[in-house]
């Protein structure tokens, strides 16, 4: 079943890959169309992201992989949605 929508809660260290790199690698990612990046916390080591990514087919393992490459782990998944 198909992934179209996933919010993650993620946790990113501020050095490293920024903000437009993270969401440039990840809408490139094939099944994706669409990402969004809003900071909801800074603090002096890291950053606290809700990322929306939007699409036809989304692969949740490569996205998770690319987060954490770039410095960053996944909180939760705070909302999904999928469709035959």
């Amino acid at each position: 079943m198909p992934l179209k929508k996933v919010v993650l809660d993620v946790l990113k260290t501020i050095r490293g890959t920024s903000l437009v790199e993270l969401a440039e690698m990840i809408v490139r990612e094939v099944g994706v169309s669409r990402i969004s990046i809003r900071v909801n916390e800074v603090d002096v080591e890291t950053i606290t992201l809700n990322v929306t990514i939007e699409g036809d087919d989304i692969d949740f393992a490569r996205i998770k992989e690319i987060i954490e490459r770039s410095g960053g782990v996944i909180h939760s998944v705070d909302h999904v949605i999928a469709e035959k």
